[in-house]
């Protein structure tokens, strides 16, 4: 289970290094946003050989970034469209260029990712068919990246209805789950002070309400192992970055800090 939460998915990646190295694959992926970009290539073939392929291609995302618009390009995207900073072409790219299928059917391992629907103002699981569009669609957060269009219906960012789904993989019958995430999910939130922290702290209670439910109703039969990140390589930044999404500067470190976390949680 991959869930959500843009550059900072850099850890999933550490995570999965783990799983990798100490023999645990997966039957099954579910992913949110970022989660369904990583859980896509992990899907796509042998296992290790896409969790080695999977941090190449995330290091190398260090120095050159997804969303690439200047101050210029945003603000004329948002004069045009009036609904989004970034447009969506440098995600399909690297969409394009990181996975090796382009349908559901092709994947070596069953794969799922999750995405709100918008006309019908719901959760929405993507199985088969085409893969692109239904990634792309799980990673368009509101504001940054506009809406998907996958058979006649509009979607935006898995997260917004359901980030870390664990009721997904219970659903479908899972009684192991190994939860990979960006961190933060325990994390005590402070009351706003500053307008930009009453986005975050919004978004971050949309984010965990749900996860944490399904924590405390597990069936008696299901055993979660919710893997450590390893720290927060952001608390250096002041408060108004916990809203940046740019942010590449800390890919490498937070991919090591989580495989080191989760290898000493794995081993014991």
């Amino acid at each position: 289970m991959l869930g959500g939460g843009g550059l900072r998915g850099a850890a999933e990646v550490g995570m999965a290094k783990a799983l990798a190295e100490t023999d645990i694959r997966p039957d099954m992926v579910f992913g949110t946003s970022i989660g369904a970009v990583n859980g896509a290539v992990l899907c796509s073939g042998d296992f290790d050989e896409m969790v080695n392929r999977l941090e190449r291609e995330w290091r190398g995302l260090a120095s050159t970034g997804v969303l690439r618009e200047n101050i210029s390009g945003r603000i004329s995207n948002m004069l045009r469209h009036r609904t989004h900073l970034h447009s969506s072409d440098g995600l399909r790219d690297l969409l394009l260029d990181w996975l090796p299928h382009r349908s559901f059917e092709d994947l070596v391992v069953p794969f799922e990712c999750s995405a709100a629907c918008i006309e019908t103002s719901s959760e929405a699981w993507f199985d088969s068919g085409p893969l692109i569009a239904p990634v792309l669609a799980s990673c368009a957060v509101p504001t940054l990246l506009p809406p998907v269009e996958v058979n006649g219906h509009h979607y935006i960012d898995g997260g917004v209805v359901n980030s870390i789904p664990v009721s997904r993989a219970i659903e479908r019958g899972a009684t192991t789950i190994y939860v990979l995430h960006v961190g933060n999910i325990d994390t005590p939130l402070k009351v706003p002070r500053q307008p930009w922290d009453i986005a975050f702290v919004s978004f971050e209670i949309s984010r965990r309400h749900r996860f944490h439910r399904d924590l405390a109703t597990l069936p008696s039969d299901v055993t979660v192992h919710v893997l450590p990140t390893g720290g927060n390589p952001d608390a250096k930044y002041n408060d108004i970055a916990k809203l940046r999404y740019n942010h590449r500067d800390s890919i490498a470190s937070r991919l090591d800090a989580a495989y080191r976390a989760s290898t000493e949680y794995l081993a014991s």
